[in-house]
């Protein structure tokens, strides 16, 4: 039998079984064609600024942050975000998010983007990127791309193709 108490830690190499059933659960095959995956495909994660949330030694959540390039720019891409559905509404998101969002700031982050809802992404501090010359590899909806500076005017005169920060392409 489960309990309800989730406990929060950076994500390891034993919950990436796990995590991929989450995120298999919570976005379905389509989310291979999406442009944050696309840019995924290009390298790692960072394990230090992604965490799981634990019910025990169940993963019932993930978040992860990857590092990417926006031309010029160095700014970490934030997702896939998913709660296994039995413990949705929970705070378990919003905990996941604090963590993440906290450790890229202590690490010196400046910048973080997504593609996501920005009623929920807003309390984060996301807004809509409008008005700059960023292009994600696939098409998004121009509503759902946000960004959080985490630093101030860490979103100014950034522009160019965002891809992953290991990848060689511009």
């Amino acid at each position: 039998m489960l309990t309800h108490v989730v406990t929060y830690a950076p994500e390891e190499p034993v919950h990436d079984a796990a995590i991929e059933d989450i995120n298999k659960e919570a976005f379905g095959p389509g989310r291979f064609a999406r442009a944050a995956y696309r840019i995924r495909e290009g390298g790692p994660h960072d394990r230090t600024l992604s965490f799981v949330a634990l019910n025990g030694e169940h993963v019932v959540g993930s978040v992860r942050l990857t590092p990417i390039r926006i031309g010029a720019t160095s700014a970490l891409l934030l997702g896939p975000l998913a709660v296994r559905p039995a413990w949705k509404n929970q705070g378990i998101g919003a905990a996941l998010m604090r963590a993440s969002m906290e450790a890229a700031r202590v690490a010196g982050h400046h910048l973080v983007i997504l593609v996501g809802d920005e009623p929920y992404y807003a309390p984060f501090g996301f807004r809509q990127i409008s008005g700059h010359q960023i292009e994600m590899p696939a098409p998004v909806d121009p509503t759902r791309f946000l960004s959080c500076e985490l630093t101030p005017r860490a979103l100014e005169d950034v522009q160019g193709r965002v891809r992953h920060a290991a990848s060689s392409q511009d």
